[in-house]
């Protein structure tokens, strides 16, 4: 190993200790033992006090060992010959740029009186930096990663290190909420192996044990995929410490409850998990380098290509089968109305569980949509790479994968968030399957114009996820979106016209001609512009948002008159479609900044 390696794994341990040292703050209860940042009770040498003095060799191992050894391996790696490595030189820049960002985070930890959420993003900012210490010492003693490593044990790894960080951040959520003994009576909860009731602290603890069991079974099974299709000792070690790691994980977290959070048990819980964590990426890094990666029963050279992708490959078809891009931008407006009826941040908890409630709602009814429009999908270019088409997943499975995801949106919903979210939610998947997919998709031209209001819903679902109603803003941010709608989605109809006429769907431009959709586009695109102008009064938005909603209001005007000038370019439509995208995404984060901000007109 050479000295730069030497440097980068040391950074690697300091940042392990610093991680271990801040479970002991937390775990004796001493985050505010120096109640101010950067000095302790004023001054830079803190009281003869346990708590102050535990907080601040919380500061001291930061200050004098992550700090000096991450901005170490960052000067050696841009004033050397490794600053030709592009991803060693990004991953030590970045670790840079989190460390900074870490102890500014640090400080608000203190400042705002160890606020949960801030305290978890504390954590998970931590284990990104310890993460990217491994990377850079792997890349400095094994060079670049293979282009072509992988398969199916990488991936699970993969997979496994999402959950791994998950636990570790719900694990941060659960000790920050005070939810550690919402059930004291581990593996029981409330005598029972389900509680009779499922709020606050209980329905934490309970996801936080639910992924727990998520987490055990992923390590198992990963770890016998390794030892059956990779010869390599130092993957088959890592993988038996990963699961030894995750026994003891389980078996500390027990301790926790029993001992009713005794730092003895709490801090090595912290440990294990955080080693656990390191594990999991050092074994994704070995698993990268192996020479073999062969399937369980063959023979080290035998080839096995297809096996291997067929769990890769299902799961991107069934992933494709909800849309994605599609769900991200109904997102998009979904957090900024939150910021809005909040008028400030709500708590990270509550928009993770309407963001996933969400996405499982918006999920459901595109898998279902495609289900159903199979057939003309089937005839269409732009379509016929879909998961069913390509019968990458059969229309029974793909059906019952949509009602699943629907059923689970509203479950959630109702449990995390509110019941009226919740009916919210299941209104959007009825009104997009039953009134557009059914009924008007086919049958008439303004289908989009009446089924789009399927995609307005999402600004009702978080304003209600907040204030537990329906207001005047709310609405008004729906008509926003209803007007948006249709010049984004026929400006694409306009450069696919032929494929949904060969698929006989009377999308306008289909019935209408290209004119008269051009002109609708630049009807409804001004009617968008008033719509949006509504909601400074209406909500009493302030000159960030004014001044955004003129500015992108006029340059949607622009793109739309451009499009009805000059039919015979396609490239305008495009040009268009990709504009409304970006305006939609800018005109509501200036609502979320405008209410952060609220810097009154005049």
């Amino acid at each position: 190993m050479n000295r730069f390696a030497k440097l980068a794994v040391a950074a690697s341990i300091a940042t392990y200790v610093l991680i271990v040292v801040g479970g002991l703050v937390r775990a004796t209860d001493s985050g505010l033992g120096c109640p101010d940042w950067p000095a302790c009770f004023g001054k830079w040498v803190p009281p003869a006090e346990l708590h102050a003095w535990i907080e601040h060799s919380h500061r001291l191992v930061a200050a004098l060992a992550v700090g000096p050894l991450v901005a170490a391996v960052g000067l050696i790696t841009l004033f050397t010959a490794r600053r030709h490595d592009r991803p060693l030189l990004a991953a030590a820049l970045v670790t840079g740029v989190l460390v900074v960002l870490q102890a500014l985070l640090g400080g608000q930890v203190v400042i705002q009186q160890l606020r949960a959420e801030l305290v978890t993003a504390h954590l998970a900012m931590a284990l990104t930096v310890l993460a990217l210490t491994i990377v850079i010492a792997d890349r400095a003693t094994g060079g670049a990663l293979p282009p072509s490593a992988g398969g199916l044990p990488t991936r699970l790894v993969a997979v496994t290190s999402v959950a791994v960080f998950a636990q570790m951040l719900l694990g941060s959520w659960v000790s920050g909420t005070g939810a550690g003994l919402a059930f004291a009576d581990f593996p029981l909860m409330q005598g029972g192996l389900w509680p009779s009731t499922l709020a606050g602290g209980a329905l934490i603890q309970v996801a936080h044990r639910a992924l727990a069991v998520a987490v055990a079974l992923l390590v198992l099974w990963t770890a016998r995929r390794v030892r059956r299709s990779v010869a390599t000792p130092r993957t088959r070690r890592l993988a038996g410490l990963a699961v030894a790691l995750v026994i003891v994980q389980i078996a500390l977290g027990a301790a926790n409850v029993w001992s009713r959070l005794s730092a003895l048990f709490v801090v090595p819980h912290l440990a294990v998990g955080a080693a656990l964590w390191a594990t999991i990426v050092l074994l994704y890094l070995a698993l990268r380098r192996s020479p073999a990666l062969e399937t369980a029963g063959l023979v080290p050279g035998q080839a096995s290509a297809a096996p291997m992708s067929t769990l890769g490959e299902s799961l991107r078809a069934y992933l494709a089968l909800t849309k994605p891009r599609i769900i991200e931008l109904l997102l998009v407006t979904t957090l900024p109305t939150m910021v809005l009826a909040q008028r400030g941040v709500p708590s990270l908890w509550l928009m993770a569980a309407v963001v996933l409630g969400g996405s499982l709602a918006a999920g459901g009814a595109n898998t279902i949509n495609m289900y159903i429009d199979r057939d003309i999908d089937d005839l269409m270019r732009r379509t016929r790479h879909r998961p069913l088409p390509r019968h990458a997943v059969t229309p029974k499975r793909a059906l019952a994968f949509g009602i699943v995801l629907s059923v689970l949106s509203f479950v959630w919903l109702t449990v995390t968030v509110n019941l009226l979210s919740a009916l919210l939610a299941a209104s959007a998947i009825g009104f997009y399957v039953f009134v557009y997919t059914l009924w008007l998709k086919r049958s008439t031209p303004q289908n989009i114009v009446i089924g789009g209001a399927a995609g307005c819903v999402p600004v009702l679902v978080a304003w209600a996820a907040v204030t537990g109603t329906v207001q005047v803003p709310a609405l008004v941010l729906f008509a926003i979106v209803f007007y948006w709608t249709p010049p984004h989605f026929w400006a694409l109809a306009l450069r696919y016209r032929g494929d949904y006429a060969a698929a006989n769907v009377p999308m306008l431009p289909v019935v209408r001609g290209e004119a008269e959709t051009a002109r609708q586009i630049v009807v409804y695109t001004i009617l968008l512009v008033v719509v949006s102008l509504l909601l400074f009064p209406a909500a009493r938005m302030g000159l960030i948002y004014l001044v955004a909603a003129v500015v992108l209001g006029g340059a949607f005007v622009w793109y739309a008159v451009r499009v009805q000038r000059d039919l015979s370019d396609g490239r305008a439509a495009i040009r268009l479609f990709r504009f409304s995208i970006g305006y939609l995404t800018l005109l509501f984060a200036a609502v979320a900044a405008d209410s952060l901000l609220r810097l009154a007109p005049g």
